[in-house]
């Protein structure tokens, strides 16, 4: 498995592709929706393998030395095999590379023993997306190292 960050318009493509059929195609949303406004100003990692996504991520920065991850999908057929957790780690890096020193994530609640796994801890009760899935608000105090 490579983490990368999409470059070329097919990896784009397939970055979208898999956020898509992961996060929103369950759920009935319009193609399209799986696409934010901002994301010319987040960083973004895709796992690949054989040419394969195997799991997609961004985080920005959402408030001075904070940084926020959306979007996390992993390939129904990769879960449980280290791929969101390779992501996240990745994502972490960049995070203290630029001083931030947390990282927060609304986290759909099945997702929530996984985060809890890689040392986020919940904040509080956020938002029900769709009508059914609940979120929670998850931080994280990042380790900088002067």
């Amino acid at each position: 498995m490579e983490l990368i960050n999409p470059q070329t318009e097919a990896q784009w493509k397939a970055y979208f592709a898999l956020r898509y059929s992961v996060l929103r195609e369950p759920w009935n949303q319009p193609l399209g929706s799986e696409i934010l406004t901002d994301e010319q100003d987040a960083i973004h990692i895709m796992a690949i393998a054989n040419n394969e996504v195997l799991g997609v991520a961004r985080m920005h920065e959402s408030a001075s030395n904070q940084g926020q991850v959306r979007c996390v999908a992993v390939a129904t057929d990769q879960q449980g095999k280290g791929v969101g957790k390779a992501i996240m780690h990745a994502l972490e890096e960049q995070a203290e590379s630029k001083g931030w020193n947390e990282i927060v994530l609304e986290a759909r609640e099945n997702a929530v023993p996984f985060y809890k796994s890689l040392g986020y801890h919940i904040e509080q009760e956020s938002y029900l997306l769709f009508g059914e899935i609940q979120h929670y608000r998850m931080k994280k105090a990042l380790n900088l190292s002067e």
